[in-house]
């Protein structure tokens, strides 16, 4: 009987952690949209990382090294969730939600470094260069602002899974504790 119990607070166990998971935690769905987003935002951006390092020179080489990293690593993180958009509910959720961040700020840098350029640039009487570095600031401030709200979904739906996480560990805990009691009660009866 003693086993049995124990195999019942086992199974309630993992019925409520089951549940729990499946009605908080973002689905597949959710995550698919959030990934569409984010590849329209990268694809948007990936050129500009080009004519961003075109047309600012050598100061703007290293930006674009690491801009393309932040690019590959969205791209690749893309590909993978869409396999698996579960995968999007742990660890490798959160980087991808730092990539997002890190590629809003840098397509904010790129709008900002056009912009000192095309201010140096009519300053210097050159107001055709002026005028081709402010559609890359356009161009970059939409971007980043793309990428932004990418990334405010991305971080809404990490903080539900995280808060999903926390409620499913005290939920477990709360189970086990109950079944421990239980299990105790029905032990010191067979025992007296």
């Amino acid at each position: 009987m003693l086993r049995f119990r124990y195999g019942f607070c086992i199974l309630l166990l993992i019925l409520s952690c089951a549940f729990a998971r499946a009605q908080e935690f973002p689905t597949n769905d959710e995550i698919s949209l959030m990934l569409t987003q984010a590849d329209r935002a990268v694809q948007q951006y990936k050129p500009l990382i080009d004519q961003q390092e075109r047309m600012l020179g050598k100061k703007a080489q290293q930006a674009a090294a690491k801009d393309r990293e932040v690019v590959r690593g969205l791209e690749i993180a893309i590909k993978a969730f869409r396999q698996k958009p579960q995968g999007f509910n742990g660890p490798l959720g959160f980087s991808f939600f730092e990539w997002l961040d890190d590629a809003d700020r840098n397509a904010l840098l790129c709008a900002n470094g056009a912009t000192n350029d095309a201010a140096s640039s009519l300053i210097d009487g050159n107001a055709s260069r002026a005028k081709d570095l402010m559609q890359l600031v356009q161009s970059c401030s939409d971007a980043a602002t793309l990428i932004y709200t990418v990334s405010e979904n991305a971080g809404a739906l990490y903080t539900r899974y995280v808060t999903s996480q926390a409620k499913l560990a005290l939920e477990a805990v709360e189970v086990a504790q109950k079944c421990r009691d239980a299990l105790k009660g029905m032990a010191s009866k067979t025992n007296q």
